[in-house]
């Protein structure tokens, strides 16, 4: 028989794969050493501190000084997730600075209906403006602004508090400009400024016209609506003039300066903008129209493709870290008692009345998640406001847990009534000292897992993401307290789902054990899965979703539970057949899963 490598072997793979990717990110984002990567926190001229990446290539000289561009993100995100533009503009010879809007990353909270105070400064936006403007290697008449969703209305509000007329070029990325003054006229809020807009057909939740009835026009149709083309024509009405198109730069003199206005259209959702080869070229085209290049290449020359595949990467190796972590730690004398005898194996395959009644369970679980969404949604928006529990995503998505955990554990009591399972061979009945010893196991998995994130974020200023899925990352100690607010809901949902996957739902199907736990993976993340798919399809077939735009919201945060409910799964059952214990993997789980996301959105 062939001797299987030990949980240590798989350990030191973890560790390699995450230094693999926090060195190759690190090359990526300082172009193989010659663009400075600065972790930046400053009091900016609001009063406020801000967290932000500063981007400084070695052209860039207090002789030589160098044009500059503030990239923010959108809305629920951090700084990093403008990783794909901050990597080429600095390639490109632009000073970056990157910024995590106040109330995101680890920015100072502030209440959001401030944000756009004008003590405020755009949220922030404005205010790393102002500080490139004093950077000696800044040439501050050349200073370009852009964001993603949020990041763009700040941009604009940015451009509307300009007195100064430090601005020189705007582009907003999923998000409109302002296109008439206060008495419905149209008008030319950019001024001599070049400007343009990413506008994307099938963007959730802008570039669209509304009507007096309440209707409104569908993204994919923006080039054709008057809002659109008076951009286009520097403010004027369109009315009578000949339709512009996407992807040309057109140009006018205003105030006798040459004014540059864009709109490209690509058929991509909103946030596939952030995450998109076609929108980085014309990016980087526009600013280098608008501000001028130190070093000129080409458009689609761009390597931030590498550093998404590095961050892949360490996500992967991050979570091959959690499993083989806990089963090494069984090899220790302390862990030791929690470690089963054998494998566990799958229960006997399920015949008549317990093969319908799994097949119900299950089918009710799934439509149950479908409702319990919009429940949470309603409830955790717009009912349960919360100066304790003060993130909102958090809030709609921790209570969907909670729903669905209750939820799982009515199913398994009603499916058990005539006690089939064993709760003490199956793990499901412990004593405290063994309770005690898994909770101890849980957290020094964690506390070891992230000290691998912190590790990378030190050394190497690099963080483990793969775009919306999965985003782990170093983050202030000021949010451990959310943390611990939050976790109870997710620590519900992932001890049920691991005690009903493992303890109640793995039994034999066919010949091999692992279809059990295929069945179980497919089965937790389908009423998400239904819900995203029902979202797009409807959305791309007619140009409007189900019940547009209030859901666009909705479906992009389902984006990591696609990802996270199965791979939650599988980890948990990996951990289960060396231990006959479903809690270890589902506090691990649970507390992952509530870091990731309470330290990747909005507070406040």
């Amino acid at each position: 028989m062939k001797k299987k490598l030990s949980p240590r072997f798989w350990v030191a793979i973890a560790l390699v794969l995450c230094l693999i990717s926090s060195i190759g990110a690190c090359l990526v984002q300082t172009n193989g050493g010659s663009v400075e990567y600065h972790d930046v926190t400053f009091v900016t001229d609001s009063g406020h501190e801000l967290d932000a990446l500063l981007l400084v290539p070695e052209t860039a000289t207090a002789e030589n000084p160098a044009p500059a561009i503030v990239v923010s993100h959108g809305w629920y995100n951090n700084r990093e997730m403008q990783d794909l533009n901050y990597v080429e503009y600095a390639r490109r010879g632009y000073v970056v600075i990157a910024i995590s809007m106040y109330g995101h990353g680890d920015s100072e909270v502030i209440a959001s209906n401030t944000w756009w105070d004008d003590e405020n400064n755009a949220n922030g936006l404005y205010d790393a403006v102002k500080y490139l403007s004093r950077l000696p290697y800044v040439d501050s008449s050349r200073i370009g602004v852009t964001g993603h969703s949020n990041g763009a209305l700040a941009c604009r509000e940015a451009v509307l508090q300009d007195e100064e007329g430090l601005i020189a070029a705007a582009l907003l990325v999923s998000n409109d400009a302002v296109y008439t003054d206060e008495n419905g006229s149209f008008y030319n809020m950019f001024g001599s400024r070049d400007a343009a807009i990413v506008a994307c057909q099938y963007d959730e939740f802008f570039h669209r016209v509304y009507g007096a009835d309440g209707s409104f026009t569908a993204p994919r149709d923006f080039l054709k609506q008057s809002t659109a083309q008076s951009f286009l024509y520097f403010g004027q009405d369109p009315a009578g003039l000949e339709a512009r198109e996407a992807g040309v730069f057109y140009t006018e003199d205003i105030d006798g300066e040459e004014a540059i206005r864009a709109i490209y259209n690509p058929a991509i959702t909103h946030p596939w903008a952030h995450f998109s080869k076609n929108v980085v070229s014309f990016s980087v085209d526009f600013f280098d129209q608008a501000l001028g290049a130190p070093t000129a290449l080409a458009d689609n020359d761009q390597i931030w493709q590498w550093k998404a595949a590095f961050n892949a990467l360490g996500v992967v190796g991050f979570f091959m870290f959690v499993v083989f972590c806990a089963l090494a730690l069984l090899d220790t004398s302390y862990f030791s008692s929690l470690k089963a005898d054998k494998e566990v194996l799958p229960r006997p395959a399920l015949s008549g009345k317990g093969k319908r009644g799994y097949w119900i369970g299950q089918i009710c679980c799934v439509l149950f998640a479908i409702i319990a969404y919009f429940v949470a949604f309603i409830v955790g928006y717009a009912v349960w406001q919360s100066s304790f529990w003060n993130q909102a995503p958090s809030r709609i998505i921790g209570l969907w847990c909670l729903l669905c955990g209750l939820f799982t554990l009515l199913v398994l009591r009603l499916s058990n009534k005539k006690g089939t399972v064993d709760k003490v061979e199956r793990g499901i009945k412990i004593g405290w000292a063994k309770l005690g010893k898994t909770i101890v196991l849980a957290l020094a998995v964690v506390c070891a897992s992230f000290a691998l994130v912190f590790l990378s974020d030190y050394l190497f200023l690099t963080d483990y993401r793969l775009w919306c899925f999965a985003t782990i990352r170093a983050f202030s100690a000021d949010h451990l307290t959310m943390i611990l607010r939050f976790v109870p809901f997710w620590l519900v949902y992932y001890i049920v789902l691991s005690v009903a996957a493992n303890c109640y739902n793995y039994f034999q199907v066919g010949k091999k054990s692992w279809v059990s736990v295929a069945l179980q993976m497919f089965f937790v993340f389908l009423g998400p899965e239904i819900m995203v798919i029902v979202q797009y399809v409807t959305f791309f077939n007619t140009g409007y979703m189900v019940l547009d735009p209030m859901t666009g919201i909705m479906g992009i945060w389902l984006y990591p539970i696609l990802v996270i409910l199965p791979l939650a799964t599988w980890i948990c059952h990996k951990i289960y057949k060396k231990t006959n214990n479903p809690y270890i993997g589902g506090i691990i789980m649970g507390l992952i899963a509530c870091i990731l996301a309470v330290t990747n959105t909005l507070t406040g």
